[in-house]
């Protein structure tokens, strides 16, 4: 479930008027997500057919300091062509306003439907959606330090105890000690870098058939090492949710799909297994803390931090090196 605060008619109606939509015709809570409150919006200007919109107030997670970049970045890489949201400014130009305290912000609508069980056309058309990005986000000219770096797992994995990694499985504690030490020696310092979506998971990226017509949920964005990004995706794409099963024809189309449109440089491409690695960490220690910290009454239901810690053991393996070598 994912609308914490509660709106009633009235106050969705005075806030759709802040903006030149119309006037307010539905509103429809979405339960999708975990860390903001989520309205469909329908607004219908006289004479014209209604248009939908996502009105989101922002949670605890997100920083008002930080919407900013995140809803420019959304309006510089609409204007680029790329497929993801504009967001409509309130009738004093502004990208968000406030509501009893809480920020919101008005964003438009994209048509199609995330994937289940992507096929490879479909990673394929992600793959290069994820380098359009890249490409058009290099003139932002606005940077934001990642949040959920090497750092923060680090924090989140000290804050679990070894007791509490062992609490989720036996040989989680081993593998985190492990991988951190590995993670935190060899981590590239020098690799390109740029603005990255850093969470492009299958619900965060909308599709019709196998185009790709919505990438959402830009919270998590950042100034960090492009190939980090593949890295994240790859995680994200490749693997059954329970990390068990791994698709190396999704692998091949998705990293067919980026270099169609932006070449990964040799060094890159040397970096993406241990960048993968940093990835299944990276969710491994968010999962494990919100496992062992989510009270048991809560409407978010904990995810399983297992099924990236067999994303990690499968990305550390030096056999498995081999799939991140240039497509045929």
């Amino acid at each position: 479930m994912a609308v914490y605060t509660r709106l009633g008619a009235e106050a969705l109606s005075a806030i759709v008027a802040e903006f030149d939509i119309g006037a307010l015709v539905s509103a429809k809570g979405i339960a999708e997500g975990v860390s903001n409150s989520n309205w469909l919006i329908e607004a219908r200007k006289p004479g014209r057919d209604a248009t939908r919109y996502i009105l989101t107030m922002y949670e605890s997670r997100v920083e008002t300091g930080d919407l900013p970049f995140f809803l420019g970045l959304l309006d510089h890489l609409a204007a680029r062509g790329c497929p993801v949201p504009r967001t409509i400014h309130d009738r004093e130009n502004r990208a968000f306003r406030h509501h009893d305290g809480k920020a919101l912000a008005l964003i438009e609508f994209l048509p199609g439907v995330s994937v289940d069980e992507p096929t490879p056309a479909q990673a394929r058309a992600v793959g290069a959606a994820l380098a359009q990005v890249h490409i058009a986000a290099a003139g932002f000219g606005h940077e934001r330090a990642n949040s959920m770096g090497l750092a923060a797992w680090q924090g989140l994995l000290s804050a679990c105890g070894a007791d509490g990694l062992r609490a989720i499985h036996p040989e989680l504690a081993g593998i985190v000690e492990r991988e951190l030490a590995v993670l935190a020696a060899r981590w590239p310092r020098d690799l390109p870098r740029g603005v990255i979506h850093a969470d492009l998971f299958p619900d965060n990226v909308l599709m019709l058939g196998d185009a790709v017509t919505g990438l959402i949920d830009f919270y998590f964005a950042c100034t960090d090492i492009t190939a980090y990004d593949i890295a994240v995706t790859h995680a994200a794409w490749c693997f059954s949710n329970d990390g068990t099963r791994f698709r190396a024809d999704l692998s091949h189309a998705l990293l067919t799909g980026y270099e169609a449109v932006r070449p990964i440089s040799g060094p890159e491409r040397e970096a993406l297994p241990l960048l993968a690695r940093g990835a299944a960490m990276r969710f491994l220690a968010t999962r494990a803390y919100d496992w062992l910290n989510t009270p048991a009454d809560a409407l978010v239901t904990p995810k399983d931090p297992m099924a990236f810690a067999r994303r990690l053991e499968f990305y550390a393996d030096p056999c498995n090196s081999e799939l991140f070598r240039k497509a045929d």
